[in-house]
Formats: structure tokens, sequence, C-alpha cells
């Protein structure tokens, strides 16, 4: 059996085929000018509808797909809606209606989740609650998760209160004259230096507010932009681990799964796994940013349970 994964997510166009076993995939990253820090939903549209066809096209030629899984909402809750989701949704059951199989219809942050079990082999986490930390451009949220047998029930237990941890990033890179998405460019600036100043972390049990550290950040002078970028991913190292630890002391829970964009980032993982050892698992740095992946694995496993 193979499974068709999609997703059209803000940033990236990405399609996968699953097997049981291992992917293929094929992923691109929606360009975004240089100065802006984000593209519009109508742009976004645009350009998935003019890459998902050859992209479907070039990975599925010759292959025989028995069900399709796509990704349609950001998360699993009432009114979750983004006009870059309806693409893929309409391709995708466009293609299970050709072929006659089944589409499953899955969020953005199902799909982040699984992708991240699938990538390390944690299987054991479908078995009970655990929580997940999803860590991407545009959100920041500590989750209670199970797995239903279909998909994720997530109950957001922590995370920002208004901009994202990868929002402050990439922000802080465009200021710099980086070019959106900044991430792995300011992660590369911060391994050049062994410098850092301190920033405030101020939470509230498990939640944090981020914008005033943009605002402070903007008044900060004398360090060079290395400095600042390493100082900034330090403080979100920071500010994760004492809401991950406020969260597991909340539910009780030990378990805890990172996935996301931002999660790829080695002075965020390293200080991580320095503080919370072997019960936390990281979605491999190839699948930790959007992909279809995730979303291809939690249709394989629906069609299994058929």
């Amino acid at each position: 059996m193979i499974t068709l994964g999609i997703d059209t997510s803000n940033y990236t166009t990405s399609v996968a085929l699953y097997d049981g076993e291992n992917h293929t995939m094929s992923r691109k990253i929606l360009d975004v000018k240089m100065g802006m820090r984000g593209i519009r939903q109508s742009d976004g549209v645009f350009i998935h509808n003019r890459e998902l066809p050859h992209m479907i096209k070039e990975l599925v030629n010759g292959v025989r797909v028995d069900a399709v899984g796509v990704s349609t909402t950001p998360r699993n809750v009432s009114g979750s809606y983004m006009p870059v989701f309806t693409v893929g949704n309409g391709y995708a059951v466009a293609i299970a209606s050709a072929l006659g199989v089944k589409c499953h219809e899955f969020s953005h942050q199902d799909g982040h989740i699984m992708a991240g079990i699938y990538s390390v082999g944690a299987y054991d986490l479908l078995d009970e609650p655990f929580i997940s930390v999803h860590l991407s451009g545009g959100t920041t949220e500590i989750l209670k998760s199970e797995y239903n047998g279909y998909n994720f029930d997530n109950e957001i237990i922590g995370g920002t209160l208004d901009i994202s941890a990868g929002q402050l990033i990439d922000r802080t890179g465009v200021n710099m004259g980086l070019k959106f998405p900044c991430g792995k460019q300011l992660g590369k600036l911060a391994l050049s230096v062994d410098e850092t100043f301190s920033l405030p972390v101020s939470v509230k049990g498990a939640y944090v507010n981020l914008s005033g550290i943009e605002t402070k950040l903007q008044t900060i002078t004398g360090f060079s932009d290395a400095v600042i970028a390493r100082s900034v991913l330090f403080y979100i190292a920071e500010i994760l681990k004492t809401t991950i630890r406020n969260a597991i002391n909340e539910t009780g829970i030990k378990k805890i799964l990172v996935a996301g964009g931002v999660a790829s980032n080695s002075i965020i993982r390293t200080k991580l796994i320095d503080e919370f050892s072997d019960n936390i698992y990281f979605a491999s740095k190839e699948l930790s940013s959007d992909n279809a992946v995730g979303t291809a694995v939690l249709a394989y496993k629906a069609e299994e349970k058929k």
C-alpha cells in the first residue's frame, strides 16, 4: 500500500509518498521578497496552484496510490482556516475521486506531530498522552496530545500569547537585512560567536509574551548581529525550558515531542536536550519544517484500520 500526502502551508508546497516504512518527498519553499516579513495568502494560493501539479506529476509518475492524505486546516479546532490549505485540499479531493480511493483530511498540526513521531521512530507516543511542542514560523504552542486512532486530540496548555518564537526570529533577521524566512541564516550567524547578552525571562505558568522582547531588541546597541542572533536563540531556549517544565509539572506527563521549523535549530535542540534528557524527542531536521510526510503517514495508518 502507498499513500500520497499533500500539504500547502503558508510558506511551503509539499507532496510525499509513504509505503509503510519509507517516504519520498518533493518540497518547495515559497519565495518571499527581500525585506518582507511574510507573504500574502493570495500570493501563497497562486504559487501553490502553479507548483503543485508539476510536483505531483513528477513524484507520483508510475506509482499506484491507494489513499490520499491532506492538510486542510492549521489546527483541529472549530474555525481554524487559512486560504492556502484550500489548494492542497482541492487537488487531494480531485485525485482521490479520480482514482476511486479515500481522501483523509487532517490538520497541518497533525502532520507536524506525526512527521516528528515517524522521523525518530517514537511510536510509543501513539499509545499514551504526551506533550507536543509546535515551533513553527507562526506557531509556538505547548500541547497535551493524544492519538485517537485517526489524528491527534490536542489541548493547548502553554505557548506564546502574542507573537511566536518563529516570528521573533524572522523579525530579528529581517531587521538585520536577512531574507525571510531567517531561521537558518540567523542560526548560522549565532554559531559564529560565543558571546551573548541576557534578556529577561518572564513566564506565567506555561505561557509567555514575546512582543516586549521584540521591542527591547530594537533599542539594544553595541553588539554585532551575530551576538544578537545568539542571544535571541539562547533566550528562546530558556523560555521553552521554563514553559515546558511548567507544563510537565501541571500535567504529570514527562514525554515530550518537539516539531516545527524552529525545532531544527541546533542551539535550541542542545539546550532542551540538556534539560530534559531521554524524555524529549525532536523531529529530524529534514522533517521539522513544513512537509507532507506526516499527512501521508496518518493516511496510511487510517487505511490500516479499515
